[in-house]
């Protein structure tokens, strides 16, 4: 564990008193894990329990091991999850020093006094940016302030960007965990300022220009966004949308921001601003992949968007197309991006499938270059003869390489050479800190997966620009493999699949992904056939796009034309490699296996070889062989780099967070020499994305720190103390005129344990409810011993009507209550209206085997009324169900109280019994076989049994009940089925 700095010691000293309550907001990067283990060590002993709340299971795992480095290793932390039964949660409990703790278990635990709540020596949250009145976080923390006064609370956050929304959110989070002290700490803080710039390290910084292919696909991306946000400001102009800009798209929260502002009319907007707002977020994943993605992936990504928006999985004419893929910019981006690639001489595209010889005809290929200027004038004879030969005639490889892999291979060599000349200059020097092994950071797992792949298959002797060629000839060949497949795919009406990975390491993979032989059931064969029959009936345009289905879409056909020409031509590529690799014959296909075989090193580990070997191939590599490349992470960098200790660390795309961890890591390491490569693309959106993170986090610290010094700090007071104005409620003049006995028995709701994943049971308690956890067989809130709720999302009750599970929950409702109650909530901040429904629908609809057999009909476009023709059977079905619709959980709250006015307080033991099965034991003397019986008829399951065995006394009483009788004791379709079975053949017929 790397030492602390001292405005870690500043920090921990202003907080470290357990008679004080804190929120602590630091700087992503400046070792918040660091302090919040530090402080973890402080408190550790038996004699305290100390609760860890909010933490991901992955931060359980960073911080219980640090702490085992810090010395707390008996017991260390534990962490109670939903493995540990309540009794071995109880014991741990009572044990005390760290645990760590789900929110929802831990509700549970202190609403079932299985946690001593009043012996909590403190809390410590994590993520507090994320605390609402509606999380679970907030309800914890008044449960804990009801029993407990002393005990401390310490919360903590790096994410100020997220404490900036709404009206006085750092007010707001203050109040809900009840502190009055915050503590501010940013980059530009005195104590962090002067503790990290007293040793700087050694900061090469790189600005590479991009490739002319990739700037004029930048920009052209940076064009089709701005076009689409002005089309969407213009569609929506009576919103706020003054934050919609270029700036602000770069960033992946930009799409909940859009949301948040459109969630409100959502249902209203029409299609179009829908499919604007998700091409948003394709053109900044677009802008991403531009830079991280090598061309050929990002090529046939860009091909993969052209299909998805021209046709339909079904093979129809897409209805609402992409809006920018019909501007030039789009034509730009495509066409580019395929020169980055390859280029294909125009005279050619017909002789494809042609078989050459692309090795011996050297004086036509020096003829195409010439007149194409496919390849460079002037290149030598050796670099044709290495043409492979299962690239198709007129097809010039281009195979553009992203200018960070020479630039990376240039600064490791030049690493290379530093530590040779280290090793030299050092004599007699011992005991040199740091090791020699290089850390390249990248921005995601798959670019770290190219970046190894690339240095692998490095040919130093290349010029620059050139050094991943064997790499990207692999590539094509799986892209080319690919498009060959895809044509035979569309000639058999099937789906298309992703591009494989050239990183493969089997052929078995690559077989699964387009395995003809697949097991598939006499029905998906039948459709398969079916929809072969309907592509080649179909008429075809230029192309092979779809035709128009009626003459009213050719007024708008030509607004279509881009996209249906690209899918046209790419199709038409398809086919052309595929005709080429089978007049070629099964070697192609055959070389290709045979080349990802050759990664495959089949070891026999019996023989002496493999002995003699090992350490060559398989033994420990000196730190100056070591290149180690890893994506960014959250803190656990921190560690990584104080165990490895690197001198030269190379930052293949910029983030403020790493390098904010390299200053803690420089300044913890005084005696170490840190040299850290700074990579950029120079004028691109890397670069303005890394400058408005900066900007927007010093904004928004900014803004904490003003809102800090003139908010008004909230009072607490227990509002469970008084309860005079709640007795007063319970009080009716209509009621033997008030002169009836007060009910002074707090007001209480039993809810069940599955209901605590939402926010209701929070607010219920925060409305001076008693809430109280079970486990429930009927409903989901029993509010009087009459009235039982099942709550229902939107999207839960939709999947509940497609399941059938909500027609047994009000069945069993009707039988066990007298007033079963379904209540309908919405979300707060959406529409109160079922048109949301055909957002919903997409996502809730379970997947069968079997797909639709018509898509876009007017059934499946109505998505509103058909959920109404649904409530209305259910309705007419089960007519003692009533129907609550509530706005939001704030308004379910509000309901709930009206509901239980003047009304008796639920028995959490009745309820708990209610349609569960009692204890064998209860029922000994009952007569077995009549029992046996009742279990036989249709209508009786094993929940209701007990119910039934309760009302009559022998099956004999059953057998004479009318059938309202017996609707009215199972209810009405279980019922009518028991009657019918006992009374069928009674004079021929039943009764």
């Amino acid at each position: 564990m790397s030492t602390l700095l001292p405005f870690h010691k500043a920090i921990l000293e202003k907080i470290h008193d357990p008679l004080t309550n804190d929120l602590v907001i630091l700087a992503r990067g400046l070792g918040l894990r660091r302090i919040i283990c530090t402080l973890m060590k402080i408190y550790d002993s038996p004699q305290s329990l100390i609760l860890l709340v909010n933490a991901a299971p992955e931060e359980e795992s960073e911080i219980g091991e640090e702490l085992g480095l810090m010395g707390c290793r008996k017991p260390g932390l534990r962490v109670v999850g939903y493995e540990t039964v309540s009794k071995d949660r109880q014991d741990l409990y009572k044990k005390g020093g760290l645990i760590s703790v789900t929110s929802r278990i831990l509700v549970v635990d202190m609403l079932q006094s299985d946690i001593p709540t009043h012996l909590i020596t403190g809390i410590i949250v994590l993520h507090a940016e994320k605390v609402t009145p509606l999380v679970l976080e907030a309800f914890i923390v008044r449960l804990y302030r009801e029993k407990n006064k002393n005990g401390f609370l310490k919360a903590f956050t790096d994410e100020p960007e997220h404490i900036i929304n709404g009206m006085s959110p750092l007010k707001s989070i203050l109040k809900e965990l009840q502190l009055r002290t915050v503590h501010i700490y940013p980059r530009f803080q005195e104590d962090v300022k002067k503790s990290l710039e007293r040793r700087r390290a050694d900061v090469v910084e790189l600005s590479q220009p991009l490739t002319d292919g990739m700037s004029d696909i930048h920009h052209a991306i940076i064009q089709c966004m701005s076009t689409t946000l002005s089309e969407l400001k213009r569609s929506n102009a009576t919103l706020d949308l003054d934050d919609f800009n270029v700036d602000n798209a770069y960033f992946r929260s930009f799409d909940l921001v859009v949301r948040r502002q459109l969630d409100s009319v959502w249902h209203k907007v029409g299609p179009r601003t829908k499919q604007l707002v998700n091409d948003l977020g394709t053109l900044r994943r677009l802008l991403f992949y531009l830079l991280t993605y090598d061309a050929l992936h990002f090529h046939a990504y860009l091909e993969t968007l052209i299909a998805s928006n021209t046709t339909t999985h079904s093979g129809a004419a897409k209805q609402h197309q992409s809006p920018w893929l019909l501007t030039d910019a789009a034509h730009i981006i495509f066409q580019v991006a395929k020169r980055r690639c390859y280029m294909l001489s125009v005279e050619s595209k017909a002789q494809l499938p042609r078989v050459v010889d692309a090795v011996d005809d050297d004086d036509a290929w020096a003829a195409l270059d010439e007149v194409e200027f496919s390849a460079p004038i002037g290149a030598d004879a050796s670099s044709r003869e290495a043409r492979p030969s299962w690239i198709p005639r007129g097809m010039e490889p281009v195979l553009e390489e992203l200018p960070k892999w020479s630039l990376l291979a240039d600064i490791l060599q030049e690493a290379e050479e530093e530590v040779l000349r280290q090793e030299s200059m050092r004599k007699t020097l011992t005991g040199n800190p740091g090791t020699n092994t290089v850390l390249v950071m990248t921005s995601s797992t798959r670019t770290c997966t190219v970046l190894t792949e690339f240095l692998a298959t490095i040919d130093h002797g290349a010029p620059p620009g050139s050094k991943g060629r064997n790499m990207m000839l692999r590539k094509l060949k799986l892209y080319l493999w690919w498009k060959t497949k895809l044509a035979e795919r569309k000639q058999n009406a099937k789906s298309n699949s992703a591009v494989p990975d050239a990183a493969v390491r089997s052929a078995s993979g690559l077989e699964k992904l387009y395995n003809e032989n697949d097991a598939v059931s006499e029905a998906l064969k039948k459709k398969d056939k079916e929809k072969v029959d309907r592509v080649a009936s179909r008429r075809r345009v230029r192309g092979g796009a779809p035709a128009p289905a009626s003459s009213k879409r050719d007024t708008t056909s030509s607004n279509n034309t881009a996209p249906e020409l690209a899918m046209g031509e790419i199709r038409t590529e398809a086919e052309a490699f595929s005709q080429f690799w089978e007049s070629q014959g099964n070697h192609s296909t055959d070389a290709l296996s045979s080349d990802v075989r050759t990664d495959i090193a089949l070891v026999d580990i019996e023989s002496g070889s493999f002995t003699d070997d090992f350490d060559t191939h398989y033994g420990l590599i000196a730190p100056e062989q070591t290149v180690l490349v890893r994506a960014y992470s959250d803190d656990t960098d921190d560690r990584m780099l104080a165990e490895i200790q690197p001198k030269f660390i190379v930052m293949c795309e910029p983030n403020i967070e790493f390098i904010r961890r390299i200053e803690v890591y420089k300044s913890s390491h005084p005696g170490l020499a840190v040299r850290v490569y700074h990579m950029v693309y120079g004028n691109s959106c890397e670069e303005h994305k890394y400058l408005a993170g900066i900007r927007r986090e010093k904004e928004s610290f900014e803004r904490l720190i003003k809102e800090r010094g003139s908010m008004l700090l909230p009072l607490f007071e227990d509002l469970r103390e008084g309860n005079s104005d709640a007795i007063i409620k319970t009080i009716s003049s209509r009621i033997a005129g008030g002169r009836r006995e007060l009910n002074i028995q707090p007001s209480q709701v039993i809810v069940d344990m599955r209901e605590f994943r939402s926010t209701l049971p929070s607010l219920l308690h925060a409305s001076n409810m008693l809430v109280i956890p079970a486990t429930l067989t009927v409903g989901d809130y029993i509010i009087t011993p009459e009235i039982c709720v099942e709550r229902k999302s939107l999207s839960d009750l939709i999947s509940s009507f497609n399941s059938g599970r909500l027609y047994t929950q009000c069945e069993l409702m009707s039988v066990h209550y007298k007033v079963p109650v379904l209540l309908i909530e919405f979300e707060e901040d959406k529409a109160f209206t079922l048109d949301v429904v055909s957002d919903l629908k997409s996502y809730v609809k379970p997947t069968g085997k079997y797909p639709m057999k018509k898509q876009g009909t007017a059934m499946d476009q109505d998505h509103t009324a058909f959920l109404q023709s649904k409530i209305c059977l259910l309705c007419l079905s089960f007519p003692r169900v009533r129907i609550i619709w509530s706005s939001s959980p704030y308004a379910t709250a509000e309901i709930f109280r009206d509901l239980k006015a003047n009304n008796p307080e639920p028995d959490p033991v009745k309820a708990i019994a209610v349609g569960a099965d009692d204890d064998p034991e209860v029922g000994t003397g009952i007569n077995a076989a009549a029992e046996e019986l009742l279990r036989c008829l249709p209508g009786i399951t094993a929940k209701n049994i007990k119910h039934v065995m309760n009302k009559i006394m022998t099956v004999r009483e059953l057998c004479e009940m009318t059938l309202l009788e017996v609707q009215d004791l199972l209810g009405v379709e279980p019922g009518r089925m028991c009657w019918q079975f006992m009374h069928t053949g009674e004079d021929g017929n039943a009764r």
